[in-house]
């Protein structure tokens, strides 16, 4: 089984996304590549080759399942788990996430001190 070191998040907020870089690394130990946009992770992901994917939902331009879909072009999402992270967390939009691939929905905001352990959590339910 491959170990989960590298992290492609998605998040086109600055504050959000240095937060989450933060926490991941310092707190989780892994190593992070931040994208502040849809676009950017599509150009990004197949050179980074990451374990794990975090998406944010609502983005400008292209949101975050769109972002899912077009990935999914590029690498196997079917062995790389993907979370989104949303402040939209109804039973019926988790569900959603679900069905468009995600292995996990991690609500906004995040507590940056458990933001390493819940990835790690979603991770070893995908892989466990």
């Amino acid at each position: 089984m491959t170990e989960l070191k590298r992290i492609l998040h998605v998040e086109d907020d600055p504050s959000i996304q240095a937060v989450a870089k933060v926490a991941l690394e310092a707190v989780g130990g892994f190593q992070v590549l931040s994208c502040a946009s849809g676009q950017e992770a599509l150009d990004q992901v197949q050179g980074f080759a990451p374990d794990f994917i975090l998406l944010d939902v609502m983005m400008p331009g292209m949101d975050g399942p769109k972002t899912l879909e077009l990935i999914g072009q590029l690498v196997d999402t079917a062995r790389i788990p993907v979370a989104f992270m949303t402040a939209k967390v109804q039973p019926d939009e988790v569900a959603h996430y679900h069905s468009l691939g995600a292995h996990g929905v991690i609500i906004k905001p995040f507590d940056p001190m458990q933001l390493a352990a819940q990835v790690r959590q979603i991770w070893n339910q995908r892989n466990g």
